[in-house]
């Protein structure tokens, strides 16, 4: 049963809450995409967890990731080049570097009439995430 009194963020909690087990490297990966406030490919996540002494086998840190994004913990935004995946409690849009890969959170209210539009003229809408990502430059590429 999932604790309803633990603090929203508590990562214990939260795979519970999606029947995961809370294992080491779970963890681990849950605490390392919340530090560093970015969107991580497997291999920045597996090189950063081996510089902390925590490193865990590739094909572990694959099948976390597959495991905690299929229920919903994390989210996968595509390349270019490899997946980069997030950790957020609020849903959120993304914007993407075609150039060097960078991903961006963009917050949901400020662009909910550009979405509704977006669905009117394509039938496009969010998935089950609630997210849309948006392809561009960014700052630096785009100079």
């Amino acid at each position: 049963m999932p604790d309803e009194t633990a603090p929203p963020q508590d990562p214990r909690a939260l795979l519970r809450r999606h029947g995961l087990r809370c294992t080491a490297g779970r963890l681990r990966l849950l605490a390392l995409l919340r530090s560093s406030g970015r969107h991580l490919t497997p291999a920045q996540i597996c090189d950063q967890l081996a510089r902390t002494g925590s490193g865990r086998h590739s094909t572990t840190v694959y099948r976390s990731l597959e495991a905690l994004t299929a229920v919903g913990v994390l989210h996968a935004v595509p390349g270019p080049g490899p997946t980069r995946y997030g950790v957020s409690d609020e849903p959120h849009h993304h914007v993407v570097c075609q150039r060097c890969g960078h991903v961006a959170d963009l917050p949901c209210a400020p662009l909910a009439d550009a979405v509704v539009r977006i669905e009117q003229l394509t039938g496009l809408h969010p998935g089950t995430s609630g997210s849309l990502s948006f392809y561009g430059l960014c700052a630096i590429c785009g100079d």
